[in-house]
């Protein structure tokens, strides 16, 4: 075992079992990508559908939408930084760091509900126009991702916990931070062209 461990390269890609896993994820976010690009795709043809129901503009409220872009966009840079400090080797640090990252998550996940909530009681759901179904399904498949993504993360923790770091568990801290990003990438275009553009 110890013969297949290159010790000059960082952490996660010391075994080639990590490389090929590390492989894997990239191809697993391009499986990711096309499944929120379908999102999108469908949200662009049925963006305009209102059938007499709340529009875009009666509905979002952008100081809300704002909070919850910089809860996610801050989440991401705490994210690089738990990154930093496993390559420095601090576990301490990596597992701070990567919990201040979950909280901000969190408060961008019970931002989203509660928004969701809010509309609902003004009388748009999914079955009120298809602009609102396909908002609804863009917006609640990245939030249930990032809610996975909490979950994944605290499980990885733990394992950091007990374990230290090894080249298994920085692998598995890579990728959830490889996901993190994705997913603050993905909220960056649906601020951009959900919201932003559906509001002017």
């Amino acid at each position: 075992m110890s013969a297949n461990v290159n010790t000059s390269m960082p952490l996660e890609y010391q075994t080639e079992q990590n490389k090929m896993n590390i492989l894997g994820f990239w191809v697993f976010l391009g499986a990711e990508i096309i499944l929120f690009s379908t999102l999108f795709a469908t949200f662009g043809v049925l963006k305009s559908q209102y059938a007499g129901g709340p529009t875009p503009k009666e509905l979002f409220e952008i100081k809300g939408v704002m909070t919850e872009t910089i809860l996610l966009l801050t989440s991401s840079f705490t994210c690089g930084i738990a990154i930093y400090e496993m390559h420095r080797n601090n576990k301490k640090g990596l597992l701070a760091w990567l919990a201040l990252t979950l909280l901000l998550g969190a408060g961008f996940v019970g931002m989203e509900i509660t928004e969701f909530i809010n509309y609902v009681h003004e009388g748009a759901t999914m079955q009120t126009s298809a602009f609102l179904s396909s908002f609804f399904v863009l917006l609640g498949t990245h939030g249930l991702h990032v809610s996975m993504g909490i979950g994944w993360a605290i499980m990885v923790m733990i394992q950091i916990a007990r374990k230290g770091l090894t080249p298994v568990t920085a692998r598995k801290t890579f990728i959830i931070g490889l996901y993190w990003h994705f997913l603050d990438v993905v909220w960056i275009f649906i601020f951009t062209f959900v919201y932003l553009a559906r509001m002017v």
